[in-house]
């Protein structure tokens, strides 16, 4: 995620790959494009280590569920973002060098109002689109991203247009526009959010060639991927890990980050990490039980 989600004016590459290169030569050893549950099992993981760690984050995007939807244009905001900091790197990347995942030259809506919205939004004015605009179905005050990170996008050039969601998309095979439906704030939700209420009447076609879904993430399935059914779940589907220690309800296996917290801040994950670390070291020192004879 450091490396290829997160765009390189909001954390330059170069800290990352030095950072990396500390913690090879401290002894970390990385095993790469390997897939837990195909390329080699958990419990195998299990059996090799004394202890392990599940920091995965959630990376399961939430679709939009509407008309025209599988058109050629709408595309999912990881995809994006990974295509821009992997031109970055210098890798050849045929989506982004068709136009696929390139905004150049084109007009850009991003569907969302979190940071991963932000960072699309922001990419795309680098890219060079045509204009930019971030469709979000409440105000500006009720969005979940950060001021600043609003802030700093409209003072690019961003188009925000609040009270406004997808209602589907126009064009057939490949994208012309989104169906946008006005909205408005109702009573508040469980969690005490206006809840928004679709404006009959007042729906309307924004013109797009590009468009950018960054709905949020979920967790996969973790214990049914890795063949691990034992493996403790939230309601949500993170993994279940004791507040302070991290530990997951198998002995020995700690989980921190995004998969424990859902969709958060690198900082929180940082936070975690370090305080699993630590949990882990008081583990390992415990003495070995000897079973008795």
């Amino acid at each position: 995620m450091l490396t290829y989600g997160i765009p390189g004016f909001k954390l330059e590459k170069p800290v990352v790959m030095q950072r990396i290169a500390q913690l090879e030569q401290a002894g970390v050893t990385f095993v790469l494009n390997c897939r837990v549950g195909e390329d080699i099992s958990f419990d195998a993981i299990r059996g090799q280590h004394d202890a392990v760690l599940i920091a995965t984050g959630v990376y399961k995007a939430r679709d939009i569920e509407a008309p025209g939807v599988g058109a050629k244009g709408v595309v999912r905001a990881l995809d994006y973002l990974t295509a821009s900091n992997r031109k970055s790197f210098g890798d050849d990347v045929a989506e982004f060098d068709s136009g696929e995942l390139n905004a150049m030259g084109k007009r850009v809506v991003v569907i969302g109002g979190g940071d991963t919205a932000m960072d699309c939004v922001r990419t795309a004015i680098r890219q060079g689109a045509t204009s930019v605009k971030c469709l979000y179905r409440r105000d500006k005050a009720n969005m979940p991203g950060s001021q600043r990170e609003t802030q700093n996008a409209e003072e690019e050039g961003v188009d925000f247009v609040w009270l406004s969601a997808p209602k589907g998309f126009t064009g057939g095979d490949k994208v012309e526009g989104v169906m946008v439906q006005k909205m408005r704030l109702g009573a508040p939700d469980a969690s005490g959010r206006q809840t928004p209420e679709i404006i009959e009447g007042a729906d309307y076609v924004e013109p797009a060639d590009l468009v950018i879904q960054a709905l949020g993430f979920e967790p996969e399935a973790v214990p049914t991927l890795w063949g691990v059914p034992d493996l403790a779940v939230t309601r949500w589907g993170t993994i279940k890990a004791d507040f302070r220690s991290h530990a997951t309800n198998l002995p020995g296996v700690y989980a921190a980050g995004d998969i424990v917290r859902g969709a958060s801040l690198v900082v929180w994950a940082i936070r975690d990490g370090r305080e699993a670390a630590d949990s882990i070291l008081a583990y390992l020192a415990q003495p070995a039980s000897v079973a008795a004879e």
